[in-house]
């Protein structure tokens, strides 16, 4: 198989063609969360990206092997070697198993994940099922000499590592430098040999709860290594792509290709690192370290103080989409307001198309309107194969959609198209909209007050004595299991029993 398809790869900083290591398979990991909080409009950014990355691999006809992993240890607080487990701290305040704590957001996670209508992945690995796999990484580590025991715990050696490899090839980081910025009394640094070297097993302390054997004592995983193993394991040692945020690539996928050489794979891990970059606010990173952040189930009740109103799944999907996922995006109340109409524009496109019908026994095709059709036909999907461009695709989308709309008012007229051209259209925009873009329709309107409307117009016919409504209305509501019931104090509904 071969894709016109090209990607961003932040580790050669150059666009390059993609083909898969063994086609037509592709492997694509992406760091998943660390399940201490609800995620907030920052996560979401990646997993609707790399969502959209593995619909288009697959419409492109790869069979895409997605693992997206959860964190539920070993990830500290201030994403530091020394401090306490983010999750334990959280268990310890609310008074709660750590894997409560851990099931409570994982669960939350999902939910919000199936909201916005990004798949599942293929492979949901856990960091604390995966404890033998990291115990014999951080041996093979050991093993070549990078990697060091210190009072029960290990470190990654980085400048053993840098004299044969460039430690900082992914983001650019200069070790010497990063060694100039790093002050040498940070808490705890006494057990390392250089502040750089990092933690790939942390020693537990008495007061740690979520804690495992290894043969350097009881302890637990550093978080870099988890991921590092849990790649290596669903998708072998070398594999094609490694996602995840900008705000990840150091120092956290920067120690995973330090840890992939220095173990037995001797490999970058992925062959392309891909990052999304961030939203922000007011200009600012969006985070939970910073409290700046907005959780989704706050976007989509509107329960947050910034907020003008409350923003659908597929409004948040579609102010995301809206921006090249290398871009930054700021958040704004008119930003969503704008995505909001943009989506809804779109999906008015789909109904109309699905009821547009070809006309019979035309011939009367018109060479100019024919090939302006499948000039637009074919500029849907040409953005995506240059790096993923959604935003170009959307502009796309919208300028197919001025005809549709032209044709559905009967200023372009379809029998000036071939019908094929036409199917050719509506496959295509369809397939774009519900299964690369991944955009579903959202019902604007809840059952209960179309029902109450109904009820209106049934008290009205009643009243002015027209019989036949009436009995119309109440076959149609029968037909949906609705009973109307005419009582003394008023008319009332119920289920059909």
């Amino acid at each position: 198989m071969n894709h016109p398809l090209s990607l961003y790869n932040t580790l050669t900083r150059t666009k390059e063609a993609f083909v898969p290591l063994q086609s037509p398979f592709v492997g694509l990991y992406v760091c998943g969360p660390t399940v201490y909080g609800d995620a907030h409009l920052g996560h979401a950014r990646p997993y609707i990206t790399f969502d959209v990355m593995r619909r288009y691999m697959q419409y492109l006809g790869y069979k895409v092997r997605y693992v997206r992993n959860i964190t539920d240890v070993g990830h500290l607080q201030n994403d530091a070697d020394f401090g306490e487990d983010k999750i334990q701290k959280l268990a310890k305040a609310a008074q709660l198993e750590p894997m409560e704590v851990v099931q409570q957001y994982t669960n939350s996670f999902h939910r919000d994940m199936g909201s916005l209508n990004v798949l599942p992945p293929d492979i949901e690995p856990r960091a604390s099922g995966h404890i033998i796999e990291q115990i014999e990484m951080i041996q093979e580590i050991l093993d070549n000499g990078l990697a060091y025991e210190s009072n029960g715990s290990v470190y990654f050696d980085v400048p053993a590592y840098n004299k044969e490899h460039n430690y900082g090839k992914l983001s650019g980081r200069v070790v010497e430098d990063l060694l100039a910025n790093t002050r040498d009394n940070l808490e705890g640094q006494q057990e390392k040999r250089s502040p750089l070297d990092f933690a790939l097993w942390k020693k537990a302390s008495p007061s740690h709860i979520m804690r495992w054997t290894s043969p350097w004592s009881e302890g637990f995983p550093g978080w870099h290594l988890e991921c590092s193993a849990m790649s290596r394991k669903y998708l072998g040692t070398q594999f094609d792509i490694h996602g995840g945020g900008l705000d990840l690539m150091f120092p956290h996928h920067e120690c995973e290709i330090a840890q992939s050489q220095a173990s037995h794979s001797h490999s970058d891990s992925a062959r392309f690192w891909v990052h999304n970059n961030l939203i922000t606010i007011n200009g600012k990173k969006m985070g939970k370290s910073l409290g700046n952040f907005i959780t989704l189930g706050e976007l989509f009740t509107g329960t947050h103080e910034v907020l003008q109103q409350a923003y659908s799944p597929m409004t948040i999907r579609f102010f995301i989409l809206q921006a090249h996922y290398r871009s930054t995006l700021d958040f704004s109340n008119e930003g969503l307001q704008a995505a909001r109409k943009g989506y809804l524009k779109v999906m008015n496109g789909l109904r109309i198309l699905d009821q547009l019908q070809y006309p019979a026994g035309t011939d009367a095709v018109d060479a100019k309107d024919e090939e302006e059709i499948k000039k637009l036909t074919e500029e849907l999907f040409a953005p995506l194969n240059d790096d993923l461009n959604t935003a170009k695709s959307i502009a796309a989308l919208f300028n197919l959609l001025k005809k549709v709309n032209s044709m559905h008012t009967g200023g372009f007229k379809l029998d000036t198209i071939s019908e094929e051209t036409f199917e050719e259209m509506r496959t295509q925009y369809r397939a774009l909209v519900l299964d690369v873009l991944g955009l579903k329709v959202e019902q604007t309107a809840d059952a209960q007050s179309l029902l109450e409307v109904v009820l209106g117009f049934y008290k009205e016919a009643k009243e002015t004595k027209d019989y036949a409504k009436v009995d119309a209305i109440r076959a149609q509501l029968k037909g949906q299991g609705i009973v109307v019931k005419d009582m003394k104090t008023g008319i009332d509904w119920a289920y059909e029993e």
